[in-house]
């Protein structure tokens, strides 16, 4: 990053000062992880820093494309999700889940981001505020209570700003289309093409998309004391919608493989419709509305060229941040700040699920040739008897389902803080959050309407097609939906079946907060082998975390045909009252091969009105033989307590992500089936020996039932967390600094879910008897259609653990110090993450049931939240402070490595992820003193990302985009000027 000599660039390890003098003269801080107020930035807890020129540099519009760059951190929700978005933007440190991320400002914790996620939404941060962010990643529940098990993320923003500063920015995707990776794809769409040209088609080659404007303000003015100040800041932006028709590798739905190519899958709920029994007969029109038999290799829905690869959003922020020093004692400080977000996930087309399952014989909708197809009977026409009809068929007229997400979010802080006396400092605060929730889901079928409308019978009066709920008045609304002959569908039609779902919701969070610090020294607490003394922080904190979600009828019923499920309300509050207390004390200071020896700790005991009490503590040790080198260790126990969204989520169904049903013997995966044994008879979990074969038990889309639910009968989680590490600031490379840091983060009695695919492999393959309880298939023996499902309600699994190790580095050069000055000076940084585990136990107690996720990816990994992890990431960066006035260059070399099918098949295309080289450029010119011209491409080489049919919902059109580069490269400018 371009960070001129001054700074390390971005991602650097928060470390000491590398001179004595440098040291002294730093005032006192608060660094990220303790309370205690410091000379330096030494911590025993591994700390990386970013900076608000980094933020500036990567062109970035949203904080969280930048803090999820470090290898320590993963995307959760951001906006590269559609299916399943709540349309918050959330970090999950070590991938351990976003609900075990603490997100700060300033020390002070956020609220959760909806009431359809508990974790923090980094779409609150005004990113213009931010003078840097600091992740801590060894745990941090003693210091700031329940939820920093894998860390936390503080934003620590400007102060004492004045003047004015305003900044505009102007970014785009740039893309060529020319996929040339393993599967043949641009060929495999091509020739779909040829038989199905509506559904699949190539992009254009180069295409230019994904649009982003925004423009952000700052404001400070000082008292004319000095004793006060305060910073107003505003901001708005708006990112455009990217489309996965936009490009090659994402303009048809992966489906599996076929002679060395990937095929194109899709939804069997497709256009014109599939008709079936699931037994005797399995049609589709043909265009003169003719039955023929539906083939899943011509006929299924491409239903990933309508997702959005990045949702659309639009942003206003504003608010302000102040002090003023009442006297020596007494400073008063408050922050208010207030954000506007929207945004719209879209994903393919509503339609009939097989969400109507009869039909009458005498429907008129019907032909006789279509009546007979179907195994209706002269006599059962004249009786209007019903017979056996799944219609699966796509919305296509009415177009994408789209959620619009609305938030608003406030926020006030307000507090005094000062010296009690030489050796004691306080502060009082308190804070109180809001955040508002309006979300309207469009395009959606009413199944309620979708029954009526196919429940068709012959007017006696005009002869013509009239709803059966017309004549008998209970739906004097209702239009038939005539799905039997081509061009049968008119607006007036989609009028009455399409309805909008609502809910509404809201989270609130109170805060009350009272410390006090102090520092010993002069008291006499003093080591006697060190110069400094005991410094300790102690307090007092009450939380009230509460929310509530209201869903209208349609949401409440299930009523929504392709929503899986009913999405029922939910409300609770969950308060704390906590008591903590951390200790630094230095043992030894200044004497040969021991320049300084200091233990820390910290203690927290908790009271939840829901979850009991915890105790969490935390020990460290830090020791420095010489000034050059420094080891620190840490240990950590933490108690998470189950949070609002864990006890209190209603019972309703859900998707799950699954190659194939295991007990369909025709195998489309290719990966191995259950034993007949385990699959066939007439347990509610198995399927009979005609059903095993028949080919409907998997799902074209490769989405499965399941119920999900919270319980309150949830117990709080525990974690002990251990790391080690070593610094280098050698005198003798000066600029130089480097730490490598060992971690191990171990979770047990772990708030989950055994997730459906897991229960799955632990009743077929394993044969546990709990699991199979879970298995409750319907008539036909499917768990996509219908009410198959299996159960996974939110209870106490084994555990989940991770360990590998962090490298941090920076070296800053003036090269004038090696005879040439004229060429400026260079800043190197470097950060990598080493994943050495990754592991969930479900608790299941069988075999499969402990599985390792570090370098893997897919179905059984993504069943508990896990995207792809590789073992290795890094970001290294160069910055050239060059010789000509103003004029910054930098490079940055991102890496992400291999990962391979956790199911542990060697031979398909997608068995391996390979890895990923990025290369990022950017650049800066101070154009006058007070204007600074920055522009940069990050992907400048174009890379395509790597392709799976296996990355389901927890990934999007056939990739990751929350880990890999999915929409090409980026190319951005801004300007800034300052008055």
């Amino acid at each position: 990053m371009i960070a001129g000599f001054a700074a390390i660039g971005m991602a650097a390890p928060a470390m000491a000062q590398s001179t004595e003098d440098e040291a002294t003269s730093v005032s006192e801080i608060v660094v990220t992880g303790s309370r205690i107020r410091q000379a330096n930035l030494v911590t025993t807890s591994p700390v990386t820093q970013v900076t608000s020129e980094d933020v500036r540099e990567t062109g970035v519009s949203r904080v969280e494309d930048l803090v999820t760059q470090l290898p320590q951190a993963f995307a959760a929700q951001n906006s590269t999700v559609s299916n399943g978005a709540s349309g918050t933007a959330t970090v999950s440190l070590r991938n351990l889940g976003s609900t075990r991320t603490l997100v700060l400002i300033d020390g002070k914790r956020m609220p959760y981001g909806s009431p359809l996620d508990a974790a923090a939404d980094l779409n609150q941060i005004p990113a213009q505020l931010v003078e840097r962010v600091e992740v801590l990643t060894g745990g941090a529940s003693a210091v700031y209570g329940s939820d920093a098990i894998a860390g936390v993320v503080n934003f620590i923003m400007k102060k004492d700003f004045e003047g004015l500063e305003i900044t505009a920015q102007y970014g785009q995707y740039l893309h060529h289309n020319d996929y040339d990776g393993p599967g043949n794809l641009r060929s495999v769409i091509e020739g779909r093409g040829a038989t199905n040209p509506s559904q699949f088609q190539l992009p254009d080659d180069d295409v230019q998309t994904g649009f982003s404007r925004e423009i952000t303000a700052i404001m400070g003015v000082s008292s004319p004391d000095g004793r006060g100040n305060i910073t107003a800041y505003a901001g708005y932006r708006k990112n455009n919608k990217v489309l996965g028709r936009d490009y090659d590798y994402a303009s048809c739905s992966l489906g599996g493989e076929s002679a060395g190519s990937f095929t194109c899958g899709g939804s069997s709920t497709s256009n014109p419709g599939r008709f079936t029994d699931f037994a005797t007969f399995d049609y589709t029109l043909d265009a003169s509305g003719n039955f023929i038999p539906f083939s899943s290799a011509r006929d299924a829905y491409n239903f990933g060229p309508l997702n959005y690869y990045q949702r659309p959003d639009e942003r206003y922020n504003l608010g302000a941040f102040g002090r003023y020093q009442v006297n020596d004692k007494i400073e008063a400080f408050a922050q208010l700040m207030f954000n506007d977000y929207q945004s719209v996930a879209q994903i393919a087309p509503s339609g009939n699920f097989g969400n109507t399952t009869t039909i009458n014989c005498d429907n008129p909708l019907l032909s006789a040739a279509q009546a007979t197809g179907i195994g209706c009977s002269a006599a059962d026409i004249a009786a209007g008897s019903d017979t056996d009809l799944y219609i699966l068929r796509r919305n296509v007229e009415g177009g994408g389902r789209q959620s619009h997400l609305n938030y608003e979010s406030y926020r006030g802080v307000v507090g005094i803080r000062g010296d009690l006396d030489d050796a004691w400092g306080y502060e009082v605060s308190a804070q109180y959050s809001k955040v508002r929730l309006s979300q309207i889901y469009r395009n959606e079928f009413s199944v309620a309407r979708l029954t009526r409308a196919l429940d068709v019978v012959t007017d006696p009066t005009s002869g013509a097609p009239v709803c059966s709920s017309v004549l008998d008045g209970t739906d004097p609304n209702c239009v038939p939906y005539n799905v039997f002959a081509p061009g049968g569908i008119n607006q007036a039609t989609l009028d009455y079946l399409q309805v909008p779902l609502v809910m509404t919701g809201y989270t609130e969070q109170q805060v009350v907060t009272a410390s006090v610090t102090g520092d010993l020294t002069d008291k006499g607490i003093v080591s006697p082998w060190a110069q400094s003394g005991l410094k300790l922080a102690l307090g007092a904190e009450y939380r009230r975390d509460a929310l509530d979600l209201t869903t209208d009828v349609s949401y409440s019923t299930g009523d929504g045909a392709g929503q899986g499920g009913a999405t029922i309300g939910l409300g609770g509050a969950n308060s704390t009252y906590d008591l903590f207390g951390e200790f630094q004390l230095p043992i030894v200071e200044g004497m040969p091969l021991a320049e300084s020896i200091t233990l820390d700790g910290a203690y927290r005991a908790s009271d939840y009105t829901l979850g009991g009490k915890t105790d969490t503590w935390k020990l460290g040790l830090d020791y420095a033989p010489v000034s050059d080198i420094r080891f620190r260790a840490s240990y950590q126990q933490a108690t998470r307590a189950p949070n609002v969204i864990d006890l209190f989520t209603a019972q309703g169904f859900n998707l799950f992500d699954l190659d194939d049903d295991p007990c369909d013997f025709t195998d489309p995966a290719g990966d191995g089936t259950a034993s007949s044994g385990a699959c066939i008879g007439t347990n509610p979990w198995q399927v009979t020996a005609a059903q095993s074969t028949s080919g409907f038990l998997t799902s074209p889309a490769g989405q499965y039932n399941y119920l999900q639910g919270g319980s309150p009968e949830l117990e709080p989680e525990d974690s002990e967390t251990t790391t080690f590490g070593v610094v280098f600031t050698p005198s003798f490379l000066p600029g130089f600094n480097m730490s490598v840091d060992y971690f191990n983060i171990e979770i047990t009695n772990l708030i989950s879910s055994i997730g459906a695919a897991n229960t799955l492999d632990a009743c077929y393959n394993a044969g546990l008897q709990q699991a199979c309880d879970l298995v409750q298939r319907n008539a036909n023996g499917s768990l996509w259609s219908g009410d198959g499902v299996v159960v996974d309600l939110n209870t106490n699994i084994g555990g989940l653990k991770t360990s590998g190790v962090d490298i941090n580095a920076g070296y800053n050069i003036d090269l004038a110090d090696f005879g040439a000055a004229s060429f400026g000076t260079l800043g190197f940084s470097f950060t990598g993450t080493w994943l050495e585990t990754l592991e969930t136990d479900t608790g299941l107690g069988f075999e499969n049931s402990v599985f390792d996720c570090a370098g893997k990816y897919g179905n059984t990994c993504a069943a508990n939240g896990i995207a792809a992890s590789p073992e290795w990431r890094h970001r290294a960066t160069v910055s050239w402070g060059t010789p000509w006035d103003g004029v910054h260059l930098g490079a940055t070399w991102r890496y992400v490595g291999e990962v391979e099918l956790d199911s542990g098949v060697t031979t398909r295309l997608d068995s391996t992820l390979d890895a990923q080289h990025y290369l990022d450029l950017n650049g800066s010119w101070q154009l006058r003193d007070n204007v600074t011209l920055r522009g940069g491409v990050n992907n400048v080489l174009d890379n395509d990302p790597p392709l799976s049919y296996s990355v389901g919902t927890t990934g999007n059109n056939n990739t990751y985009p929350q880990v890999y580069d999915a929409m090409g490269r980026y190319a951005f400018i801004s300007v800034t000027a300052s008055f």
